[in-house]
C-alpha cells in the first residue's frame, strides 16, 4: 500500500493524492517533530545544539549512531530514540497528553503498549498513537501556518532542524523519515513487513506544499524503509532536471 500526497497551503484541491491516504498506522519518527515542538516550547531544547544528553547504558542502542551524546539537531538526523524517550519524561505524562490532544494528532492515543504502561515512552513506536497521511498533511499545515500551541521560535527551530536543503528550481525542502512494523488483524506486529514514510514540506518565495508518503513493503527492502518513501516521493515531485512536476 502507497499513499503520495501533496498539498499547497491555501488550496484544498492536492496536487497528488494517490493511494489510500486515510488509514491509520503508526506515527513512528516522524512524530519527532511533535516532540521537537514540545521541547523546544516547554524550554526542555534552547537551540538546535543544546542541550547536550549524555548517552547512558540502557538506553535505546540498537543504532551505533545512538551511542553517544546528543544534541536536538544529531538527535533529528540520526532519529535517536533514547533522546525522544527522555524529552518526553520530562515533561511527563500530562504535559505530553496535553500537548498531543492540543495538536489534534492522529488518534491522540498515547496509552501505549497494552497492559504495560509506557505510553510516555513509546506511544508513537509502532503502539497506540496513530496518525494516517492526511492527518500528517494536516498537522504539519497547521504547524507552517502558526495555527499550533506553541510559540514562534518551536516552530522555527524544528524547521531548522527538518531542513533537507536546497532543491534545484528554487524549492527548499524540510522533511522527516520514519519506519516501523504494523499491526495485524489481531494486533499482533507484522515483522519483516515494515513501512515508511516521509512527511514535511517545501517552500518556494510565498508558496508551501505540505507531503506525506506512506508505503508498506510485503517483505524488508534493500534500504531504509523512510528513506525509500523519501527517495519515492521526490521524485514524484520533481522531475529529473529538478523543477517542479
Amino acid at each position: 500500500m502507497i499513499c503520495s500526497l501533496a498539498l499547497e497551503v491555501g488550496s484544498s484541491t492536492p496536487l497528488i493524492r494517490e493511494g489510500n491516504c486515510d488509514e491509520r498506522i503508526s506515527a513512528a519518527s516522524t512524530f519527532k517533530i511533535a516532540i521537537s515542538l514540545m521541547g523546544f516550547d516547554a524550554g526542555l531544547f534552547s537551540t538546535p545544539d543544546a542541550p547536550e544528553w549524555p548517552f547512558k547504558e540502557g538506553y535505546a542502542d540498537w543504532n551505533p549512531n545512538w551511542r553517544q551524546a546528543t544534541t536536538p539537531r544529531s538527535w533529528m538526523r540520526d532519529s535517536v530514540v533514547w533522546f525522544s524517550q527522555r524529552a518526553t519524561e520530562q515533561l511527563g505524562a500530562e504535559r505530553f497528553a496535553t500537548y498531543v490532544d492540543a495538536f489534534d494528532y492522529g488518534n491522540e492515543d498515547v496509552s501505549g503498549d497494552k497492559g504495560k504502561g509506557n505510553g510516555l515512552t513509546n506511544a508513537w513506536l509502532s503502539s497506540s498513537l496513530q496518525i494516517s497521511p492526511t492527518e500528517q498533511v494536516g498537522f504539519l499545515s497547521r504547524m507552517i501556518t502558526g495555527q499550533l500551541p506553541v510559540s514562534a521560535s518551536a516552530v522555527s527551530n524544528t524547521k531548522e532542524l527538518m531542513d533537507f536543503g536546497q532543491r534545484p528550481g528554487g524549492w527548499h525542502v524540510y522533511g522527516k523519515t520514519g519506519a516501523g512494523l504494523p499491526f495485524d488483524e489481531n494486533g499482533a506486529l507484522l515483522k519483516g513487513q515494515p513501512f515508511g514514510w516521509y512527511v514535511g514540506w517545501m517552500e518556494n518565495a510565498d508558496r508551501h506544499i505540505v507531503f506525506a508518503r506512506l508505503v508498506r513493503f510485503s517483505k524488508r527492502p534493500e534500504g531504509s524503509p523512510g528513506m525509500v518513501a523519501r527517495d519515492g516521493l521526490l521524485n514524484t515531485l520533481f522531475a529529473a532536471d529538478g523543477k517542479l512536476n
